[in-house]
Order: structure tokens, then sequence, then C-alpha cells
């Protein structure tokens, strides 16, 4: 039985040890081939040319969020799309009308988003 998951096992093995080998090729590069000149400009927390005016834990506005919440589910919902046209000729009619109905429930979503300002932004 657990001779079964052995292809998974080597395939994190190896994704690991050549993540490892990248990485300390970069970090051995970067040390020997890098320069090192500290700067107090180049260590100060803020380098896009002006002080800072805020604090960085300041709030955001509540559209910002709706709109990344929106874009990650309907994303999400499209990628159920893929599986489903690879499949579709296994799955038959029962499939397709199955999909239009989730299909018919997104656009409604959708729609309703639309109509309540949700996808504007000012």
């Amino acid at each position: 039985m657990l001779e079964n998951y052995f292809p998974v096992l080597l395939f994190i093995l190896v994704g690991l040890a050549f993540g490892g080998v990248l990485v300390a090729l970069g970090w051995g590069a970067s040390t020997a081939l890098g320069v090192n000149r500290p700067d107090s400009e180049k260590l100060s927390p803020y380098e896009c040319g002006f002080e800072a005016f805020e604090d960085a834990r300041m709030k955001f506005d509540v559209r910002y969020y709706l709109v990344a919440i929106l874009f990650i589910l309907f994303d999400l919902e499209i990628a159920f799309l893929f599986p489903w046209a690879v499949t579709l000729n296994e799955i038959g009619f029962f499939g397709f009308v199955s999909m239009m109905i989730f299909l018919a429930i997104l656009v409604v979503g959708f729609v309703y988003e639309w109509k309540k300002g949700a996808l504007e932004w000012e």
C-alpha cells in the first residue's frame, strides 16, 4: 500500500533538493560576486524618494477587499471549467446540464455584483 506513495515522495524530495541547490547557488553567487557598499540611504526603510507621511498600519477602504474577494471568487469558479471541459465526453449530458446550472448561478452573482456597483472603483 505504501509503495503507491513512493513516486509522490520521490517527486517532493527531488523538488526540495532542486530548490535547495538553486537557493544555495544564488546565495553563493551573490556573496562571491556581489558588491557590498552599505550606505545610509540604502539602509533607510523607505527608498521611494520621500519620507513616510502616514503610519504603515493605515486603514484601507473596504471596497479594496471586496474587489479582491470577488476576483478570487470568480477566478476560482472559472478554474472549475478546465477539468469539466477535459472530461465532458465521459460525463455526458448530465455533466453539461450541471455545469450550465453552475454557470447560470455564477452569472446571476456577477450581475448582482455589477448592479450593486461593487466592481466600480472611484
